[in-house]
């Protein structure tokens, strides 16, 4: 049986499952490029290749950086230079660059829902002398590049104004909608989730989210209540989940909790598992507000 070749679209899902890929620039584009300064190849052809060199390594006998090199790099006095055995000194650097370049993270607050439960718009709710809607925005706005509202197209010209939207292009797949309608708007960054009903939510928990991310992973994602399953309503979603999320929903498959139970992820342990009390009935929101009202009379 004569086997297929890959195609290039199978190929960059496959690479989207790495965190560094090396290639030989020689050959391909490189976004960065490691510069091996090897006296048996002169370099005169291809200084054109060296656009963005973040690397410099000596071969063994080389001690300084030839002069055609010093002139096409203007700044080559800042760019860090090792001799190629130092293995240690190579692989803290690759370490370090993959922790600096790893995706900036958006925020994303899930308003989209009908709130048939509880008669009126959740995100209307103000637990915290604000809208929650705004109190949740506030609460991401310190670990986000931008903070947007995640709303249907019906919503949208309530919000346009006077809020950054994703309003969503994927419709009536709920929440797993608004996340894939985010990836669409903004692919190269991670998108940190939550639900508006959550007043529990503190900024405790969404640091400790923060602090503990494994960009490596598809998600980082807190275990519920319960301990059994991922919490979709409180997610830090990596750029490599939106291949692989439309792989799922291809299968029939819309919910990101299963997205979340069937990937390598990065699961936690909430420091406080009371925080993800989801309100959806007048009789919980009455009783929130009198948990909170007891934590701060001002309320």
């Amino acid at each position: 049986m004569r086997l297929e070749e890959t195609s290039v679209f199978e190929q960059r899902e496959w690479l989207n499952r790495q965190d560094l890929v090396l290639i030989n620039a020689n050959h391909f584009k490189a976004t960065h490029q490691v510069l091996v300064i090897d006296p048996k190849k002169p370099l005169d052809k291809k200084l054109s290749k060296l656009t963005q060199v973040s690397l410099i390594l000596l071969k063994e006998g080389v001690s300084e950086i030839p002069e055609v090199v010093r002139e096409h790099l203007p700044n080559w006095k800042e760019i860090p230079v090792f001799g190629i055995q130092e293995t240690d000194r190579l692989a803290g650097f690759v370490k370090d660059f993959i922790i600096n370049n790893r995706p900036k993270v958006n925020g994303l607050v899930l308003v989209g829902g009908k709130s048939t439960r509880m008669g009126r718009d959740k995100y209307k709710l103000a637990y915290h002398g604000k809208s929650q809607k705004d109190y949740m925005m506030d609460l991401l706005a310190p670990f986000c590049d931008a903070v947007y509202l995640s709303c249907n197209p019906d919503q949208a010209g309530e919000f346009q104004n006077s809020y950054p939207l994703v309003t969503d292009t994927v419709l009536h797949l709920g929440p797993f909608g608004g996340l894939l309608s985010a990836f669409m708007k903004d692919p190269d960054k991670a998108w940190l989730t939550v639900a508006c009903d959550l007043p529990f939510l503190s900024e405790k928990t969404i640091q400790y989210l923060i602090a503990h991310r494994n960009p490596s992973k598809l998600a980082t994602a807190f275990l519920d209540p319960k301990g059994e399953f991922p919490e979709p309503l409180v997610t830090l979603w990596e750029p490599r989940a939106y291949p692989v999320m439309y792989r799922f929903l291809s299968q029939g498959y819309s919910c990101p909790r299963k997205v979340l139970i069937n990937s390598a992820i990065e699961l936690l342990e909430a420091p406080d598992t009371s925080e993800f009390q989801n309100i959806n009935y007048p009789e919980d929101h009455e009783a929130a507000m009198t948990v909170l009202k007891s934590k701060n009379p001002k309320i």
